[in-house]
C-alpha cells in the first residue's frame, strides 16, 4: 500500500512540473496605475469638491492637473515635517495617511478624508498607495 501512496505522489509531482513546462502563464503583474486615467477622476470625484481652490482648508487644491502641483513635494499644513506626497514612498505620505486614517499617530491633525463621508474602498487607496510607490509621476 505504501508502494502505492509513493507512485501517486510521484505521478502528481511529474504532472505538475509538465504542467509547468508548458506553459502556464504566472499570474499577472499589477496594471500600472496613470496619474491622468486613475488618479485624477478619483480625486476629482471623492476630494475635489471641498478642495477646490486652495483657499479651503489644509491649503490644497484638487482639481485635475493642478492636484498634482499641490501635492507631490509639498508640507502638509497640519503636520509640515510631513510631505503630502513623498514620490516612491506611500507610507511616508501625509495624503496616505489621511486617506487610511493614520494621520493622528504620525503627527497630524483633523479628519480622516474625505471628510464627513466614508473613508474610501481599500482598492481606490491601493490606487493612490500604487501611483505613489511608481514615483507620482503626472
Amino acid at each position: 500500500m505504501r508502494r502505492i501512496a509513493l507512485g501517486g505522489a510521484a505521478l502528481l509531482a511529474a504532472a505538475c512540473s509538465a504542467q509547468a513546462e508548458v506553459g502556464v502563464p504566472a499570474p499577472a503583474a499589477a496594471t500600472p496605475v496613470s496619474y491622468q486615467a486613475d488618479i485624477v477622476p478619483l480625486i476629482e470625484s471623492q476630494c475635489a469638491t471641498c478642495h477646490l481652490t486652495g483657499e479651503e482648508a489644509g491649503g490644497i487644491s484638487l482639481v485635475g492637473d493642478v492636484a498634482r502641483d499641490f501635492l507631490v513635494g509639498k508640507p502638509s499644513q497640519e503636520a509640515p515635517v510631513i510631505m503630502r506626497v513623498v514620490p516612491g514612498n506611500p507610507d511616508a505620505s501625509y495624503l496616505v495617511m489621511k486617506l487610511e486614517g493614520t494621520h493622528l499617530a504620525n503627527g497630524g491633525s483633523g479628519g480622516q478624508m474625505p471628510f464627513g463621508a466614508p473613508p474610501l474602498p481599500p482598492e481606490q487607496i491601493a490606487k493612490v498607495r500604487q501611483w505613489i510607490a511608481a514615483g507620482a509621476k503626472p
